[in-house]
Order: C-alpha cells, then sequence, then structure tokens
C-alpha cells in the first residue's frame, strides 16, 4: 500500500512538471492609468528613483525596509537596491534608458525571495490634456515560477500592487 502512495504521488509531481514545461517561457505584465498631469511633470515623479517612496505599492508593504541609492541621482544609471521583509525581499533596480517625457526603462534584478531578471518599462503617452501612463514587466520563466504559475496568478498579484502604485502616482502628480 506504501509503494502504491509513493508511486502515484511521483506520478502526480511528474505531471505537474511536464505541465508546467509546457507553460511559455516568458511572462509580461502591463497596467496603464490617464493622469491629469502634463508627460514632464509625470517623468520627473519616475526618473528619479528617490521619488518612488512616495507612490510606489512596495514602499508600504514594509516601512523598515532598507534603502541604498547609487549611480547617478536620476535618470540612466541611476540604482536603488532595497532589502526588506517577505513582502518585498531583497533586490535592485535601474534605470537603463530614460527619454524625457516619453519613457524609463528599468533592469530589474530579484534576490530573494525568489531570483528573478526582468525589464520593466514606463511609457508616457500624451492623452487628452493628461497622460497615459503605460508600466509593463517581462522576464523569464524557469520551471519553479511555471509550476507557481499553474495555482497563482503573477498577472493578478503584481499587477494589483502596479494599480496601487499608478493610482498614488496619479495623486501625486495631480496635485
Amino acid at each position: 500500500m506504501f509503494i502504491k502512495i509513493i508511486l502515484a504521488l511521483v506520478v502526480a509531481i511528474a505531471i505537474v512538471l511536464i505541465y508546467a514545461s509546457t507553460r511559455p517561457d516568458t511572462f509580461s505584465i502591463e497596467r496603464s492609468a490617464v493622469m491629469n498631469a502634463a508627460p514632464d511633470k509625470v517623468f520627473a515623479q519616475i526618473n528619479d528613483l528617490h521619488n518612488w517612496e512616495a507612490w510606489s505599492a512596495w514602499e508600504k508593504k514594509d516601512p523598515n525596509m532598507k534603502k541604498t541609492f547609487s549611480g547617478a541621482a536620476a535618470g540612466k544609471g541611476a540604482v536603488y537596491g532595497w532589502e526588506g521583509n517577505g513582502n518585498v525581499g531583497k533586490g535592485s533596480m535601474e534605470i537603463t534608458e530614460s527619454i524625457p517625457a516619453s519613457k524609463v526603462q528599468i533592469k530589474l534584478d530579484f534576490i530573494s525571495p525568489f531570483e528573478g531578471h526582468n525589464v520593466a518599462n514606463l511609457e508616457l503617452q500624451p492623452e487628452g490634456t493628461g497622460t497615459r501612463v503605460v508600466w509593463s514587466m517581462s522576464g523569464p520563466m524557469a520551471l519553479i515560477p511555471k509550476v507557481m504559475g499553474l495555482f497563482f496568478s503573477m498577472d493578478k498579484m503584481i499587477g494589483k500592487d502596479f494599480e496601487d502604485s499608478l493610482a498614488n502616482l496619479k495623486q501625486i502628480v495631480e496635485k
């Protein structure tokens, strides 16, 4: 009987792993919001990583998070490192492209709780008298995140934080 249970468990695990391995090798998440502010005003908030404390949803998940800033003061080459609780983990982000009033591209390196290397883009598009901010993140999906993705929606988990952050940013730039 014990052998049958172990064998069934091994088969179940194998099926989950095989199915997970057929999932896409990359992921992409995107959210957007329209803000009643000029693109240059929005750009000033996202291009300076020091400003993220005021609007990033992750900042509120761990008020005691340790932060470091290095590289450029803002724009290309600016680096922000963090180390916090289980809700924020440990990692860094670096602005790799900065086009005034148009786009900020960020290289994200997560160290814990899971290692990951992704790219985020914040693109600003004039819309009416305001600005549409499109925030996207993409990256590779290794086997363990693929397995986790069978049970948890990365889009829903991270997308909610994008939505909250964009709402916070909207409040700041519309003052």
